[in-house]
């Protein structure tokens, strides 16, 4: 009995000459011709329906299979390779083509899901820019209309007016430039300088930098007990400022009052250092952790956009660091406070 699934097509071809080839033998047996004629007779018109039935049902089934992979082929084959795979090489099995099928159709399947989620963060990107985009130009909009209303001529009410108009435009000028930043950076066009530096000395610079707002909120900056011996990294100096500036800054907007802002250096091995950020402010939740490092991801809109900032700055340290082959984390509990770390290579 042969089996209704996995059959080959040689079994098939086999199973449908068989029946003709028995008729006609009987039939001729029947008609009074020498059993052994018969028997021959039966049997080559069995290997003639066998042959005619393989070859058709071969063509046929070839045929098709040669327009499928048509639709699922990417490149298109020379006039050598379409003679070598009709003429020269064993053609493939169906079981192979359906390997070849369900391979494509997987990758099919994984490549559109891809696009649609492309698809919907980019709708994302759009809204939020849109949104982000509006709120300065909205205040900077109001300040000035109020402005060409009257208000122009109070002396008082048109200081506060341009000051506020001159904030929202500060703004709009930082998120440009920080669209422009992320932008050149996915697309590699902000080559890495790489020197060596001792990364202590560039913390305490940007403590420095950072110390008149840090005491607006009474808070202290200091590189960690036990971290002080020098660290060189081979890095570019300029962009892992960049990522030091907005983690110690972000340290600072939301670390509670009269707190403390500790960066820690840690080797990790002989080629690699660990840098972290920490503050004992609001935190995180853990619901948010996974996404903090979204362009324009905000765990509370409001609140985020009455401290300030684009909204872009974790995003832009995620891709400094991943352009140095690095790896960024946060570790993070509401009402205890935040660790922002990053790997960067050691100099050698």
């Amino acid at each position: 009995m042969l089996p209704r699934k996995n059959i080959s097509l040689n079994q098939l071809a086999l199973m449908f000459a068989v029946l003709p080839a028995v008729l006609v033998a009987l039939a001729l047996l029947f008609g009074d011709w020498v059993w052994w004629k018969a028997l021959l007779l039966g049997f080559l018109f069995f290997m003639a329906c066998w042959w005619l039935f393989y070859k058709s049902v071969e063509w046929f089934i070839y045929r098709h299979i040669k327009l499928i992979y048509k639709l699922i082929a990417q490149t298109k084959a020379t006039k050598r390779e379409e003679f070598y795979a009709e003429n020269l090489l064993p053609r493939k099995t169906l079981e192979e083509v359906e390997e070849d099928v369900s391979k494509w159709a997987s990758e099919y399947r994984v490549e559109i899901e891809r696009l649609e989620s492309n698809v919907q963060f980019r709708k994302e990107f759009l809204m939020n820019l849109a949104h982000e985009i509006k709120t300065p130009i909205f205040s900077v909009q109001g300040y000035i209309d109020t402005l060409m209303d009257g208000a122009i001529h109070d002396e008082s009410v048109r200081m506060n007016f341009l000051s506020g108009a001159s904030k929202g435009i500060d703004r709009l000028a930082n998120l440009v430039n920080d669209i422009d930043v992320i932008t050149k950076l996915e697309s590699n066009r902000l080559p890495l300088v790489r020197t060596d530096f001792v990364v202590q000395e560039l913390i305490q610079d940007i403590f420095e930098e950072l110390a008149q707002k840090a005491a607006k909120k009474q808070m202290e900056l200091h590189i960690k007990k036990g971290c002080e011996s020098p660290v060189m990294l081979h890095a570019d100096e300029a962009k892992i400022r960049q990522v030091l500036v907005n983690l110690i800054d972000n340290a600072i907007k939301y670390g509670r009052d009269m707190g403390s802002v500790t960066a820690g250096i840690y080797i990790v091995d002989e080629k690699t250092a660990y840098v972290e950020i920490t503050d004992d402010g609001i935190g995180i939740s853990e619901v948010h952790l996974p996404r903090i490092f979204e362009r324009f991801y905000r765990t509370d809109a409001a609140r985020a956009r009455s401290i300030g900032g684009t909204g872009l700055g974790l995003a832009i340290v995620k891709h400094i660091v991943e352009a140095h082959h690095g790896t960024v984390s946060c570790r993070s509990t509401p009402d205890v406070g935040s660790s922002f770390g990053f790997t960067i290579d050691r100099a050698r």
